[in-house]
């Protein structure tokens, strides 16, 4: 059996991971090929693709990224893309494909597999919004590095007795900053699923002050206003019809200004969220995907998803895993808000 796998949507740490399981089982164990798609759907959309063997996937478990590329290809929004993907497939002799991606990756993977192709999904998202999946590979590493930004900010907001905005990514669901806040000690956190109050922001930024200490705000990218809607860097839309976010931070960095007389500044962690080597646990996660993926594969489990439940691993029914995203539940924000102010 020949086996293709691809990585698309937003670069993550684990992603080398889950590619050398699949190789490292899938060729000895079971006597599999295996044809690395490039960059997302683009690569069966357009037959790009290169042989993958154990020589190939040595060294990448500490590796970040994807060397594979990536990108937010819609082959449903190409005329004719999915018969090419079908087409491209068969003449490339791939009888199976392992899909590792988010929700926009594993929604296309879902529809395909109701068409009849072939399909495995591994989850991947550093912002741990896929359902089915208590967490993604990914997310730990993020998390880790908005935390250690905490942890650096606290000491220059407090040497300049400024306020300190972080913002972190998080489109429709804030477990970053919740994890990253909470594990950082910020003073406020806020996260796309609660509408926030500007003004309850300021009172806490000043009472903090007020205790001779400077306060750390964490905000997720998709965080809202009670009074507003979320900050767009620009109207364009990806191939999946998502308008590029951001700024929400100097939003409230202004408003802060304004209406403490306090300074203000914003910092905004971007992609240095997805950079650099996965932590310990997101290489278990990663490889764990991996290996039960390939198992999947031999089982012939199509339109299955690997997904992490306490500590094992189950297979889940993509159509489940990508039909709703998964939000932060009000009790773990409440929480965080304990240590508000």
């Amino acid at each position: 059996m020949r086996v293709g796998v691809l990585t698309g949507g937003g670069d993550c740490p684990g992603l080398n991971a889950v590619i050398r399981a699949i190789v490292r089982k899938g060729v000895p164990e079971y006597g599999y090929s295996f044809l690395g798609f490039r960059d997302g759907w683009r690569g069966p959309l357009e037959a790009m693709a290169k042989p993958l063997d154990i020589p190939a996937v040595r060294g990448l478990l500490p590796r970040g990224g994807t060397i594979l590329g990536s990108s937010r290809t819609n082959p449903f929004a190409v005329e004719g893309g999915v018969e090419r993907i079908r087409r491209n497939l068969q003449n490339l002799g791939v009888d199976a494909l392992i899909a590792i991606g988010g929700e926009d990756t594993l929604g296309v993977a879902t529809k395909l597999h109701e068409i009849g192709v072939n399909v495995v999904g591994v989850p991947k998202t550093i912002d741990n919004d896929l359902a089915g999946t208590d967490y993604t590979f990914g997310f730990d590493t993020a998390v880790n590095i908005a935390m250690e930004a905490i942890d650096r900010l606290h000491t220059t907001a407090e040497s300049h007795h400024r306020a300190l905005i972080v913002e972190v990514m998080g489109r429709h669901a804030g477990w970053i900053a919740l994890h990253a806040g909470m594990a950082g000690g910020a003073n406020i956190i806020l996260i796309p699923e609660v509408r926030f109050d500007i003004e309850q922001v300021c009172t806490w930024v000043e009472s903090r002050f007020q205790l001779d200490y400077a306060p750390i705000i964490v905000v997720s990218e998709g965080a809202k206003p009670k009074e507003g809607q979320e900050s767009l860097l620009n109207g364009e839309k990806d191939a999946f019809g998502h308008a590029r976010l951001g700024g929400i931070g100097d939003w409230v960095g202004r408003e802060i200004e304004a209406r403490t007389g306090k300074e203000a500044r914003t910092t905004v962690l971007g992609h240095v969220q997805r950079g650099g080597t996965p932590t310990a646990r997101d290489r278990w996660l990663a490889t764990r995907f991996g290996l039960h993926a390939i198992d999947a594969v031999h089982d012939g489990n199509w339109g299955q998803m690997a997904a992490l439940r306490g500590t094992e691993i189950v297979m889940v029914p993509l159509a489940e895993a990508t039909k709703e995203l998964k939000l932060v539940d009000p009790t773990l924000y409440a929480e965080a808000e304990i240590f508000f102010g």
